[in-house]
């Protein structure tokens, strides 16, 4: 098995799960991965992550800067779908004291903090327009200009970036600027899910066993050739994260030293067919009243209805609904600003932003 491990007393200082003190590349396309890796690593190129939510993005930019010459330097990463837009542009950039209200000392940015270093940018595809023309302007001038500020820094970063969204379709609906997909996209590693390789599974369940069973003082815990078979049968849609916290949960329920399959708690059936099975009886019918009626805009009039039910089913937050429905917060925040469903200033800078 190839383990690589990374310093775990790093690992717990930037708050990570166990997820970080690893990575495992067991599986063929594993192996193909971590070649792809070894060849972009030592340069400086701009580097974009591509996977699903939990595939263990970071840990694949964390093994990239270890690889690399600015390895001693430091490693910066920012989720850009968990901050508010003021807020990513004050991370990313820094501010001034006095910039904005809050703003109590000069502050520095991410771009600063990683100078020299890595900084790695998540879900980038959830950066608003406006932010995207400022960091294109970064990476091309190599300097920063602090919010209330009009001095540049000059700032020498390793960009690597991450999405779970399919940027090129973004672009063509011109929610993605071209340009910044083109400076982000130089050399792109596809993240396969963990259920297209399967060969990782049981080696990261035992790294895992091994880690939670010595946090919670067990002793040696095994499994079951039937629960080996289980975890191999089951298609983990939230990936390393969710098989991460399967062990842990099944470690705290387990009444012996031996893993069962019901310790984990699986469906015992592939997702993808459970998927298939799910019924839109329901849903055909009302779009087939729909059609009986052909109203104008029909297509216009399903689509506002969907978005404003998810968001409604998500308690207004904009990230899990637009997680749940697969777009971007930028895409999800212009239709949001269309409907009337945004406070007044978040709907003039959502109109901005598509403007």
């Amino acid at each position: 098995m190839t383990l690589l491990a990374f310093d775990e007393q790093q690992s717990r200082s930037l708050a990570l799960s166990v997820r970080a003190s690893a990575l495992v590349f067991e599986d063929p396309v594993s192996r193909r991965l971590l070649e792809q890796i070894e060849r972009i690593a030592p340069s400086d190129a701009t580097v974009l992550i591509i996977g699903e939510t939990g595939t263990g993005k970071e840990l694949v930019a964390r093994h990239i800067h270890a690889l690399s010459r600015r390895s001693r330097e430091a490693f910066g990463a920012l989720n850009c779908a968990a901050l508010s837009e003021n807020l990513i542009e004050s991370e990313l950039f820094g501010h001034e004291k006095g910039a904005f209200t809050g703003a109590l000392a000069t502050k520095m940015g991410w771009f600063e903090t990683a100078n020299k270093g890595s900084l790695f940018l998540d879900e980038v595809g959830d950066l608003p327009l406006g932010l995207q023309a400022k960091l294109l302007r970064v990476l091309q001038e190599r300097e920063v200009v602090k919010v209330g500020s009009r001095h540049p820094v000059p700032v020498d970063v390793r960009i690597i970036a991450a999405t779970n969204v399919n940027l090129e379709e973004a672009v063509a609906a011109q929610h993605f600027r071209a340009d910044l997909y083109y400076r982000f996209n130089v050399a792109a590693i596809h993240l396969a899910p963990l259920r297209e390789r399967p060969g990782d599974i049981l080696p990261l369940t035992r790294h895992f066993l091994r880690i939670y069973a010595d946090r919670l003082g067990y002793g040696d815990v095994k499994m079951s050739p039937a629960t080996e078979l289980a975890l191999l049968n089951y298609d983990w849609p939230g990936n390393i994260r969710e098989l991460e916290n399967a062990v842990h949960r099944a470690l705290l329920v387990c009444p012996g030293n031996c893993l069962r399959p019901e310790d984990f708690k699986l469906s015992g059936v592939r997702v993808a067919e459970q998927s298939q099975a799910v019924s839109t009886v329901s849903l055909e019918t009302s779009l087939q009243r729909l059609f009986d009626q052909a109203p104008a805009k029909l297509f216009e009039i399903i689509e506002e209805t969907v978005i404003r039910s998810a968001f409604e089913y998500c308690e207004q937050n904009q990230v899990q609904t637009a997680r749940m429905l697969d777009i971007s917060r930028n895409v999800l925040r212009h239709k949001l600003g269309l409907y009337g469903m945004l406070p007044n200033g978040q709907r003039r800078a959502a109109e901005q932003e598509v403007a």
